[in-house]
């Protein structure tokens, strides 16, 4: 049975989520202070977290860093701030999805089943190989880890999806609509230039120079595409 780890202290709004969830066929646990939450995050091996950001002894941005430090369960961040930071804010520090409040049952519900399609994917996905070679750039894809000559690069989990996704389709153009689907989930409902913010930071890791970047290029109109090394 898939488990949901709801962190929110507002009970106008864990009581009617859990009871919705729990309709639905889901586990769902409950913490209602940011450090009880996480200690459950990372014992209790949820299959996903719902986390809210006013939250007592531990705000959520401090919660979601903590989570993403030890596990890569996907997290859908709930808050009452509406500013573009914020939202890039839970994106920088690991977040994979976030809702706005007030929110109706019926888009949680949604969002969390696209996330969860995306974990589903991810373990049923069998490459060819474990490993994919691009010049000095190495993705192990059964450890989840990515390399460029020595050094290793440290991705957000769906960095990593979004760039094992572009090399495995090494030299041919990926297009938006075929990367929202494939790392974000075809019901995706948050904000289209999240894509953008993720190949910025992918861009700040790997390349040498960002603002004139030889691995990922952008083809205007259309996708992103890993070049080769016999193509840079």
């Amino acid at each position: 049975m898939t488990k949901i780890l709801l962190i929110e202290d507002d009970s106008l709004i864990v009581e009617p989520v859990m009871r919705s969830l729990r309709g639905m066929g889901y586990e769902v646990e409950s913490a209602r202070d940011g450090a009880t939450g996480l200690a459950m995050a990372l014992n209790d091996d949820p299959d996903i977290v719902i986390l809210d950001i006013m939250l007592p002894e531990m705000d959520g941005w401090e919660v979601c860093k903590g989570v993403r430090e030890k596990s890569v369960v996907p997290i859908l961040m709930l808050t009452a701030l509406n500013e573009e930071i914020d939202r890039v804010l839970g994106l920088e520090l690991g977040a994979d999805d976030y809702l706005t409040k007030p929110f109706s049952t019926r888009e949680l519900i949604a969002r969390i089943k696209a996330l969860l399609r995306r974990v589903e994917f991810d373990r049923s996905r069998v490459p060819q190989t474990n490993q994919i070679h691009i010049a000095d750039l190495v993705l192990d894809l059964d450890r989840r880890q990515a390399f460029k000559g020595e050094r290793e690069l440290s991705l957000r989990y769906k960095e990593f999806e979004l760039l094992s996704l572009l090399a495995a389709n090494a030299g041919e153009v990926v297009t938006r609509a075929e990367i929202f689907d494939k790392v974000w989930g075809t019901e995706w409902l948050g904000d289209m230039r999240t894509l953008d913010v993720h190949i910025r930071w992918l861009r700040e890791k790997l390349e040498d120079d960002p603002s004139r970047p030889e691995y990922i290029q952008t083809v205007r109109g259309v996708g992103y595409r890993i070049v080769t090394g016999k193509e840079r």
